[in-house]
């Protein structure tokens, strides 16, 4: 049996986009856009860049229904040398769902219908055979699935000595809780999330980031990366100052599934061995190609385009607040 070097829990939906010049506010309708389906989820976005930025197989624990998107959805996922063997297909289900509005600056509203993703359990992640979590470095989850699930993960992974890393995305109380704070290695909100996580409303200067990062690492973490879209990222390891990672300047099309193509480059650059700071700029360019095209697992890019792009001349911003 073949088994991973990384291990994603998460969710599968399949995307229903809409482009269109402006977001709607509330009550109001907006007319002129263009529609397509894609491939999506934070677990399944999160699992194929983890697959495009590394040459190891990724092991998949998931939930999808019994559906014709269930059915695509893993047609594609073992299309991109992810294992899908722990990928339950749930009989009556119907596979999670995510309408999302995009605007002519990338910028997105989503809402999802989890479906299957709502019913991944603890017994799912018990039912992994050992082997998966012995071979494995690093386990990645995020909070599309339910969030005792999400724990069970991350205990059996520190049982086994895995690198954690938790995307508490969407934000959520519970993992408030320091003694789930405790089970990660990496937490990577974005500044949204980390607001939240950390009870803070306004950034004034570097200061705050700093002190920021540091009430976030004291609640059970071990370290911090806050992505910040247009504006790079911030590591806070254990030791040392944070570290400011510098964005790529690009024209932004789409930023559906940026944070989770940060993640799953992230987790391919940690699971080869790389230090927390060279992982970061790893993932922050291969967030900075997939912001130029349009889709979830669609923009998500391939190893040799991340190398080749992290290598070029491509312009970056000064790592500033």
């Amino acid at each position: 049996m073949s088994t991973p070097q990384i291990i994603v829990l998460g969710s599968v939906n399949v995307d229903l986009v809409i482009r269109s010049p402006l977001l709607p506010r509330a009550g109001e309708t907006v007319i002129g856009g263009a529609f397509y389906e894609a491939a999506g989820g934070k677990g399944a976005n999160q699992a194929v860049a983890a697959a495009r930025a590394s040459a190891a197989p990724i092991g998949f624990i998931a939930a999808v229904g019994s559906d014709d998107f269930g059915r695509r959805s893993l047609k594609q996922l073992r299309g991109e040398n992810i294992l899908t063997q722990h990928v339950r297909m749930v009989e009556g289900a119907a596979t999670g769902v995510a309408l999302i509005m995009v605007d002519e600056h990338g910028e997105n509203q989503i809402s999802v219908a989890s479906g299957a993703n709502a019913l991944l359990t603890p017994d799912d992640v018990a039912a992994v055979a050992d082997e998966w979590f012995e071979s494995a470095k690093v386990f990645v989850a995020s909070l599309e699935s339910p969030i005792e699930t999400v724990i069970s993960g991350l205990r059996r992974a520190k049982e086994h000595g895995l690198t954690t890393v938790l995307n508490p995305a969407p934000a959520c109380e519970e993992i408030r809780n320091p003694e789930i704070l405790k089970l990660v290695d990496v937490l990577t909100p974005n500044e949204t999330e980390a607001t939240f996580l950390s009870g803070w409303d306004v950034l004034e200067d570097l200061e705050d980031v700093c002190i920021w990062c540091e009430q976030l690492r004291q609640k059970g973490s071990r370290s911090v990366v806050i992505t910040r879209g247009e504006r790079g990222c911030v590591v806070r390891e254990e030791v040392g100052d944070p570290s400011l990672i510098a964005p790529y300047v690009v024209s932004a099309v789409d930023a559906t599934a940026a944070g989770d193509c940060f993640n799953g480059a992230l987790a391919a650059a940690l699971a080869e061995g790389r230090t927390l700071i060279e992982a970061a700029r790893f993932a922050n360019a291969a967030a900075a190609l997939s912001v130029q095209n349009t889709g979830a697992v669609p923009s998500l890019p391939t190893r040799t385009a991340i190398d080749n792009f992290a290598a070029s001349d491509a312009p970056q911003r000064d790592a500033l607040l």
